[in-house]
C-alpha cells in the first residue's frame, strides 16, 4: 500500500473508531466495573472480531451479503437478538458499585474476551460498511494479503487505543458514575437494546 493511500486510510479509520458504537460502550461499562486492566480482554475480543469482519469483507463476503438479502436478514436478526440480550443483562444488573470486582464476582478473561468479540461481530452493518469502505483503498494489481495485514493492523491499533482510553476514563470517574447507581446500568442497557432492535429493521 502506498504511503499516501495509507495515510488517508489512517485518518478515515480514526474517524470510524471515534464514532460511538456497541464496543466502545462495552469498553466503557467494563472499564467502570472491572478496571482498565481487565477490560483489555474485552477490548482484545472486540478488536479480534473487527479484524475478522475486515478479512471477510476483503475476501468477498461483503459482496455476497449485498447480493443476498436473505443472508443479510438472518445476520441482522441474530446480531440484533444478541445485542438485545446484552442490553437486558445490563438492565437487570444490580446497582453499580464502581469499585474493582475481584474473585468469584469478576468474569474470567475468556468471558470478557467473548463478550467483546460477539459484540463486534453481531452487527452485520459493520461488515457491509467494510465491504464498501475498504475497496476504496485497495490496489487490485497487488496481492490482497499484505494489503489486508496493513489495513487490519492499522484499524486494530487505533480501535484498541480508543477503547482503552474509554476504559481508563470510566475507571477514573467511577466516583461520579457511582452516584447514578442502577441508572447507569439501565442507560447502557437501553442503548444496547435500541441498537439491537434497530438492526433487523434497518435497510
Amino acid at each position: 500500500m502506498a504511503l499516501d493511500t495509507w495515510f488517508i486510510y489512517f485518518i478515515a479509520t480514526i474517524g470510524l473508531a471515534l464514532t460511538p458504537g456497541p464496543n466502545s460502550l462495552l469498553a466503557l461499562t467494563h472499564g467502570a466495573l472491572y478496571g482498565s486492566q481487565r477490560t483489555l480482554f474485552t477490548i482484545t475480543g472486540g478488536v479480534t472480531g473487527f479484524s475478522c469482519l475486515i478479512a471477510l469483507a476483503m475476501f468477498g463476503l461483503g459482496a455476497l451479503l449485498q447480493a443476498s438479502s436473505s443472508v443479510l436478514e438472518v445476520l441482522k436478526w441474530v446480531g440484533g437478538a444478541y445485542l438485545l440480550w446484552l442490553g437486558l443483562q445490563l438492565w437487570r444488573a444490580p446497582a453499580l458499585h464502581l469499585t474493582p470486582v475481584v474473585g468469584a464476582g469478576a468474569p474470567g478473561a475468556a468471558g470478557l474476551f467473548r463478550q467483546g468479540f460477539l459484540s463486534a461481530v453481531a452487527n452485520p452493518k459493520v461488515l457491509l460498511f467494510y465491504g464498501a469502505f475498504l475497496p476504496q483503498f485497495l490496489n487490485p494489481q497487488r496481492s490482497l494479503v499484505p494489503q489486508f495485514v496493513v489495513m487490519a493492523a492499522t484499524f486494530a491499533a487505533i480501535e484498541f487505543l480508543v477503547e482503552y482510553l474509554l476504559a481508563r476514563l470510566a475507571f477514573r470517574i467511577r466516583p461520579w458514575m457511582e452516584r447514578g447507581g442502577k441508572g447507569f446500568n439501565r442507560f447502557c442497557g437501553t442503548l444496547f437494546a435500541l441498537i439491537g432492535a434497530a438492526l433487523p429493521l434497518a435497510r
